[in-house]
């Protein structure tokens, strides 16, 4: 059997869901072969899939068009779903002549929508798996519009054309989508060792550790403006290149960033599935970038105040590092029992028998 999975390039997120499912699946069918088609390299995608998969460095998506890691430029991204859906039928068309030309014989989509469409065409077992679907995130930014109810149309049918959409928990509702299957939460959560993260960081143990993570997209922050605390220390990006005292790059090969993840003493972050859940599920306390119009943020802040220690903050307190109270409330708050990350283990013995991977 060979199994085409499409992973969106839109942040990380969608990678941190995708990669902990293909490793549950390849222990429950080990002679899978396996396609990755993603827009993100083949380097990162090796650093989440343990197991072997040949790389297509094509996209099937683009979700919005991005000012950076947080603003949408809904100019250029309703332009974009103008065009992609000027000859829709045409291109289903030829997405399912390349599924046939490929020999693929089941797909999995986290998100792209018209791999789906494709492969129901073309008769190819088929499925969608996020926390996310890009027809009910068009429909809040575009919905009132003259033009959008063809293309959100023709996005909820391919949607809704496999044998089932498993959704991610926390996530969006997803109620136009009625054969969604619910699953729990997934990441990959990372072995907390502070001895070797000290060693490779060249960071002390005995002082705080923020990691300042905005979710594979640009976002920077001006680190080198903030005032010093002392015994705290920022590890942030390389691509940032601040050089202070207190500042660390985590850009090390020899780091993965789950590890870095839980061994930190809190993240700074914005609203993302990928680093919320794994932060949680990991007991490591999140500051997030205030985000209310991204549709996801109420979902996953109401998951994160039951399991997590969580607190929001504005863009203006975020950008003048004005947070080191919230983050001394949140250091002294009880943790709450971890959420179990049981999602990939559910998803793929689904995938197994649905898509019929044994």
């Amino acid at each position: 059997m060979h199994l085409l999975v499409d992973i969106s390039a839109h942040g990380l997120g969608h990678l941190a869901q995708t990669a902990p499912v293909l490793d549950a699946l390849h222990a429950l069918a080990p002679g899978l072969r396996l396609t990755v088609r993603s827009a993100l390299p083949r380097e990162r995608l090796a650093r989440r899939i343990a197991a072997d998969f040949a790389h297509i460095e094509e996209a099937r998506d683009f979700g919005f068009a991005m000012h950076n890691a947080v603003d949408i430029d809904l100019a250029a991204s309703a332009q974009r779903y103008r065009e992609f859906h000027a000859d829709w039928s045409q291109r289903v068309i030829a997405e399912a002549d390349w599924l046939r030309h490929h020999r693929i014989d089941a797909l999995l989509s986290n998100v792209a929508y018209l791999p789906l469409a494709a492969a129901a065409q073309a008769g190819i077992a088929a499925t969608g798996l996020s926390s996310l679907n890009w027809a009910e995130l068009f429909a809040r930014y575009f919905g009132g519009e003259p033009w959008a109810a063809e293309i959100h149309g023709q996005m909820l049918a391919a949607y809704n054309a496999g044998k089932g959409f498993l959704r991610v928990t926390p996530g969006l509702p997803m109620q136009d989508i009625p054969r969604r299957r619910e699953i729990g939460p997934i990441a990959h959560i990372g072995r907390r060792d502070r001895t070797r993260v000290a060693r490779l960081l060249n960071l002390k143990q005995g002082e705080r550790w923020v990691l300042l993570a905005m979710g594979g997209m640009e976002f920077r922050l001006p680190v080198e403006d903030w005032p010093p605390i002392s015994g705290l220390n920022w590890l942030v990006p390389g691509e940032w290149q601040i050089e202070r005292d207190d500042v660390r790059s985590f850009d090390v090969a020899a780091l993965h960033f789950s590890d870095l993840l839980a061994s930190v003493d809190a993240v700074v972050t914005k609203p993302g599935y990928g680093t919320f859940v794994e932060a949680a599920c990991g007991g490591i306390p999140i500051l997030y970038l205030e985000r209310d119009d991204w549709p996801e943020t109420p979902h996953f802040a109401a998951w994160l105040a039951t399991h997590g220690r969580a607190q929001v903050l504005t863009r203006e307190r975020l950008l003048a590092g004005d947070f080191i109270a919230a983050l001394q409330t949140l250091w002294r708050a009880p943790p709450p029992a971890v959420p179990q990350a049981n999602g990939a283990d559910e998803a793929a013995r689904w995938l197994v028998r649905e898509l019929g991977l044994a």
